[in-house]
């Protein structure tokens, strides 16, 4: 049996970055979904969190597993569960086909899940815009931003 432990940290936001996660029960009901809906399908998610337009998971692949596929997974589920239980009402949701993967090395883990921890706090201070273009320029995602 192989043993493989790979961080990545993946970032995705709302469809055109409409803020439905608007408040801090919508955001821990749909965090929480996205914990256990993984866990179901043996995606070990170390931490969840995000914003009203936005959410962060830190996660460790699995041996046959890869970063389009859990993210097909973890988007594709979610967005179905938050319409079929009208989670935002009866407003359509949808998560933006974007996202971010990078990798997390071993000695970083634990700033990577404070940062997930304090989305509250960290977005208090700069908004989800201003977090993305300077992820894309410092992990040189320059190509894909938004034009």
């Amino acid at each position: 049996m192989p043993y493989i432990k790979v961080y990545i940290h993946f970032v995705w936001s709302t469809k055109n970055r409409i803020p439905y996660l608007n408040t801090k029960e919508i955001r821990r009901k749909v965090w929480n979904h996205i914990f256990l809906n993984a866990r179901e399908k043996e995606i070990f998610v170390d931490s969840v969190n995000g914003y009203s337009d936005h959410c962060h998971c830190l996660i460790s692949l699995g041996v046959n597993q890869n970063i389009q596929k859990i993210m097909q997974l973890i988007k594709g589920e979610s967005s179905y569960w938050i319409n079929k239980e009208k989670i935002i009402g009866n407003t359509k949701f949808e998560w933006q086909e974007e996202y971010f993967a990078v990798s997390v090395s071993e000695s970083m883990i634990g700033v990577v899940r404070n940062y997930i921890k304090n989305q509250e706090e960290h977005h208090g201070k700069r908004t989800f815009q201003e977090e993305y273009e300077e992820f894309i320029s410092k992990y040189g995602f320059e190509r894909f931003a938004d034009k």
